[in-house]
């Protein structure tokens, strides 16, 4: 079960990540999905070592980092995907 949650969690994020980050993104919906679920495990991962993983109430910090986390890996699989794709030509 946790497989399917992170799969939800990491397409959720996904898309978040992919609307705040700015301009138009290329990638596929599985490639957003997939950098938001590494995003998300990142970001649980850094809660983890700085102490916040599990706290009363609502994790906000660990939801905050896991958001960044995705926003980073969208940003990164969009450049990754970009460059296989041939670079910077405009794409329709």
């Amino acid at each position: 079960m946790s497989w399917l949650w992170a799969i939800i969690v990491g397409f959720v994020l996904g898309l978040i990540a992919k609307a705040i980050l700015p301009g138009k993104q290329h990638q596929p919906l599985w490639l957003t999905t997939l950098m938001g679920i590494i995003g998300s495990v990142l970001g649980n991962a850094v809660a983890g070592w700085i102490g916040v993983a599990d706290t009363r109430g609502i994790d906000w910090t660990r939801h905050l980092l896991q958001l960044a986390g995705a926003v980073l890996f969208v940003f990164l699989g969009e450049m990754a995907y970009k460059a296989m794709r041939g670079g910077s030509r405009q794409m329709t």
